[in-house]
């Protein structure tokens, strides 16, 4: 009996850490044009028009040797409209910027706060932790609550 307790919390435990760990892989694709500096092309986008999950518009670099461009494309977020500014990251190769400040770094971590909420339920259930529980989704409501904040004001 000792045994399959063992065995059911190492599987909860090894599924709730493989939640957290994909909700830290998916955020880090765009966090990292967030928040890594170094040589990276950062400016303005003014936007043009939006569909239902890009929006276009024009890019004006705010770092020297880099060229203004007449279209970039960002995933739409709740506060993109037609003619909103918002500073941007370009990410290396491509035409694609991402948000960056503090609504961009929220916005970049969204899926992590996603996965917090889903491993306490695995935690809760599964592992039988209810304050570690309470923690982690606390933690996740947080990520996503600011977040919504940030990007909608």
């Amino acid at each position: 009996m000792n045994a399959l307790l063992l065995v059911r919390r190492t599987a909860m435990g090894a599924v709730a850490a493989l939640l957290i760990a994909a909700g830290v892989w998916a955020s880090w694709g765009t966090a990292q044009h967030v928040m890594l500096s170094d040589d990276r092309e950062r400016g303005t986008m003014r936007v043009t028009r939006c569909s239902s999950d890009t929006c276009v518009g024009s890019y004006v670099p705010s770092t020297e040797g880099f060229e203004p461009r007449d279209r970039v494309e960002i995933d739409r977020s709740i506060a993109e409209e037609k003619g909103v500014r918002v500073p941007v990251a370009v990410k290396p190769g491509t035409s694609e910027v991402v948000r960056t400040g503090g609504p961009g770094f929220l916005h970049a971590w969204l899926p992590l706060g996603g996965a917090l909420l889903l491993s306490a339920v695995v935690v809760a259930g599964g592992l039988r932790l209810p304050r570690t529980a309470w923690t982690l989704a606390l933690a996740g409501g947080a990520l996503l609550t600011a977040s919504f904040a940030t990007l909608a004001f």
